[in-house]
């Protein structure tokens, strides 16, 4: 992609999405980008803010936590997205500061935010699901542990729908049966408890297009929108880092 400017790459990304949107027969506005932005710096993610995006998605707590204190200011509209792994002690930290959580995947989990998050705050959450059932990788296995998370979860731990990373693969259309088990999941759990769950978090850089023809929400978008992270680090796919993404758009 020959383009320079986080507006141009932006630009590019926005018109890949409607594209995918016009073949879904999907208005654009069902769709939220959230731009990937961990181990990027803060004139990179100022920049972004600037160009006009306002979802950001993060993986580290540390990290995140640093940015948020460090954009408060100068990004008074940026929605967070903590889209990695909660350790159950971390939890403590994003009280009233996270609009999305991608990764709840347990009880445990639920039952700590459920304790730390004030009841009059709610905490808008998706179920990280495993529809793949890679050992290597965190989330909800079974449609029956999803279920389970749904009853259980108090008032102001709102649950609204479900999130997937799938298996890494050179051809984008290779990850939509997975796209396509996430869907329905989420619609047999609509129809086994009552519960909506109008959000499917799911497709990156990579496999975006494919996603939103499946029905994602959310798309998470890293490398195709900030570019190559300033330094390397231990691969880990929950954060956008696909090793075919950076020759597509």
């Amino acid at each position: 992609m020959n383009v320079t400017s986080f507006s141009q790459r932006l630009n590019a990304i926005e018109q890949a999405i409607q594209a995918a949107c016009d073949q879904a027969g999907r208005a654009r506005n069902e769709v939220t980008l959230v731009g990937v932005s961990k181990m990027h710096p803060n004139t990179a993610l100022q920049e972004a803010y600037d160009a006009g995006l306002r979802d950001f998605g993060e993986n580290y707590i540390q990290e995140w936590r640093q940015k948020a204190d460090d954009l408060a200011t100068t990004c008074p509209a940026l929605r967070w997205h903590l889209i990695g792994p909660l350790q159950r002690n971390k939890c403590k930290y994003i009280v009233g500061r996270t609009a999305w959580l991608h990764t709840l995947d347990s009880v445990a989990l639920l039952q700590e935010l459920a304790k730390r998050q004030p009841p009059d705050l709610p905490l808008h959450t998706l179920l990280q699901c495993n529809v793949a059932h890679e050992s290597q990788k965190s989330g909800i296995n079974r449609l029956e542990e999803a279920r389970e998370l749904l009853q259980q979860a108090p008032a102001h731990i709102v649950i609204q729908g479900l999130m997937v990373i799938p298996p890494l693969y050179e051809d984008p259309e290779a990850t939509r049966p997975f796209f396509q088990a996430l869907r329905h999941w989420r619609d047999q759990l609509q129809e086994q408890t009552g519960r909506s769950l109008p959000h499917l978090s799911m497709g990156m850089s990579h496999d975006f297009a494919v996603a939103i023809q499946e029905g994602a929400t959310f798309i998470r978008v890293g490398t195709a929108l900030f570019g190559e992270r300033p330094f390397h680090e231990d691969s880990h796919p929950s954060e956008d880092s696909h090793p075919f993404e950076d020759s597509h758009a």
